[in-house]
């Protein structure tokens, strides 16, 4: 079945940075677009940034443009998230998304 495994998240001081994977099985990761989301406590989810299957599109949330960047190797049925800069608003669960599924999320937490 569809599986995907995030890791990377963490406690990080403002100004700092951090890079989220998002490891893919059960489908043929290279046909996908995917994509990362974030809910922060008490708040709806929402989309960070999302990329093409063949990784040569890419979109951003207007409040991480310029900081965040969305890659993905398919040859390792890999998805990524490099963030940077981070701000206390960034704190958030985050998730990895595509094929329909979603993955379990991985805590990042901006605070000094």
């Amino acid at each position: 079945q569809v599986q995907l495994v995030e890791s990377g998240g963490g406690l990080v001081q403002p100004g700092g940075s951090l890079r989220l994977s998002c490891a893919a099985s059960g489908f043929t990761f290279s046909f996908y677009a995917m994509s990362w989301y974030r809910q922060p406590t008490g708040k709806e989810r929402e989309l960070v940034a999302s990329i093409s299957n063949g990784g040569r599109s890419t979109n951003y949330a207007d409040s991480v443009k310029g900081r965040f960047t969305i890659s993905r190797e398919n040859a390792k049925n890999t998805l990524y998230l490099q963030m940077s800069s981070l701000k206390s608003e960034d704190t958030a669960v985050y998730y990895c998304y595509g094929r329909n599924s979603w993955g379990r999320g991985t805590q990042v937490t901006v605070s000094s």
